[in-house]
């Protein structure tokens, strides 16, 4: 199984499961400055980086060139142009995950975890696996009923930006079918309370879903 990581130059992951995740990948892409951060780390430069280079200094862009992917326009950020980059070049791809994209900015937080559901349309998975993991927990998107082996007592948090859509819930805590996604905290902070929690999506819409 071929996976990618991609490392946002948010908050660097300290934890076993994101490092394990990090240097297990079978391809490492760096979001432009989190480059130094990955060398830092594990010694090594990533097989490659992408962005506008506004926070990789010159040296480095000079010194890895071969490595580096400039992406000068500002319709998207660099993890939307790292995406891009993985999508086009690594088709085999079945787990793309993505670490580093949170914390020390809030507003990069937030923009990014909402992507994750923006991503669902930019780029079809087509039965691939993508997430977003942190020290705190893991984000991945949905667009219709499933079923997600959780596991028991997992906090579970569930966001979308569609108002018109209604998830009923087995196998958590709080049920979920009358709630009206108008406002972000409608359906967080809920528990699994069985192995596998079941969502059945009133139609085809995008779903947040973060867990820990």
């Amino acid at each position: 199984m071929s996976s990618i990581a991609i490392l946002c130059n948010g908050t660097f992951p300290r934890k076993a499961y994101p490092l394990y995740l990090l240097s297990s990948a079978d391809t490492v892409v760096c979001c432009d400055g989190a480059a130094v951060k990955y060398r830092k780390h594990f010694g090594k430069w990533p097989d490659v980086i992408v962005g506008d280079m506004d926070s990789l200094p010159e040296a480095f862009r000079k010194q890895y060139s071969g490595t580096v992917v400039k992406e000068e326009e500002q319709d998207y950020n660099d993890l939307t142009k790292a995406m891009r980059y993985v999508f086009e070049h690594y088709p085999e791809a079945e787990e793309i995950h993505i670490l580093g994209a949170t914390g020390m900015r809030e507003d990069h937080t937030v923009g990014n975890l909402g992507l994750l559901m923006e991503y669902t349309r930019m780029f079809p998975a087509d039965g691939r696996k993508v997430d977003m993991v942190s020290d705190y927990g893991t984000a991945f998107a949905v667009t219709d009923s499933c079923e997600l082996h959780l596991g028991e007592g997992r906090k579970v948090s569930i966001f979308s930006a569609d108002n018109s859509l209604r998830i009923v819930s087995e196998g958590l805590q709080w049920q979920t079918s009358g709630v009206v996604f108008d406002a972000w905290w409608k359906a967080t902070l809920n528990r699994s309370t069985a192995p596998v929690v079941k969502l059945s999506f009133s139609h085809p819409s995008a779903a947040l879903v973060i867990v820990d």
